[in-house]
């Protein structure tokens, strides 16, 4: 039988875990806004912005690597959402390079937290915060080629890194100031259809919006 004493254990027990769950919140708001606009952000920099103490922080989040997992996970995350408004109807290679545009532009927001996680995280870790994003090229990768629209004769999976890799070293190369970030996605698209084209046809010229021209 339940004692009074038990009773406002359990009561303390809930607003200790609420306190807790708005401490994540903060911390991981204040990471992704930090490490958006410097991937260095350091711990008592976002400690300082989430409004708590390192030792909070740190209750949270063992380590800098952790936190920068954590804000990886929370900006993948959004963008997947960002992701569910891209067409991706129609022509697979228009459908493609649609969704390469709009990966194009969440990296270029956050290619600060990217370059942040690419110096934390192992590159198996990073790719797999992807695993939904990356689904949905596959889907159209398998799309264009049962349609003939693509080629056949590379792996799956090896289409996939290629997108995958292409963007990232896009991401790095606007950070470094070797690409111009609004031809960008222009780049990455060439590259792509030309790369993914069935061997002996014509690549298609496709418009920076999808469209072939």
């Amino acid at each position: 039988m339940a004692t009074p004493s038990d009773g406002a254990r359990t009561v303390t027990a809930r607003a200790q875990r609420a306190d807790a769950r708005r401490s994540v919140e903060a911390i991981l708001g204040a990471a992704v806004a930090c490490l958006a606009r410097d991937p260095e952000a350091s711990v008592v920099e976002v400690a300082a912005a989430a409004g708590v103490g390192r030792v909070t922080l740190y209750s949270h989040f063992k380590t800098r690597a952790d936190l920068v997992d954590a804000a990886l996970v929370r900006t993948v995350e959004r963008a997947d959402q960002i992701l569910d408004g891209t067409d991706t109807t129609g022509d697979p290679v228009e459908a493609l390079t649609r969704l390469v545009a709009s990966s194009w532009q969440i990296v270029d927001q956050f290619r600060n937290i990217l370059l942040a996680a690419t110096r934390e995280l192992p590159a198996e870790r990073i790719r797999s915060v992807h695993d939904r994003i990356l689904r949905r090229i596959q889907t159209l990768i398998e799309r264009g080629q049962r349609t003939g629209a693509l080629r056949t004769d590379l792996p799956k999976r090896w289409m996939l890194t290629t997108v995958f890799s292409l963007i990232h070293a896009a991401a790095e190369d606007a950070a470094a100031g070797r690409v111009k970030v609004d031809q960008a996605s222009g780049l990455i698209t060439a590259t792509l259809v030309a790369a993914f084209t069935p061997p002996g046809a014509m690549v298609p010229a496709v418009a920076s919006g999808g469209q072939r021209l």
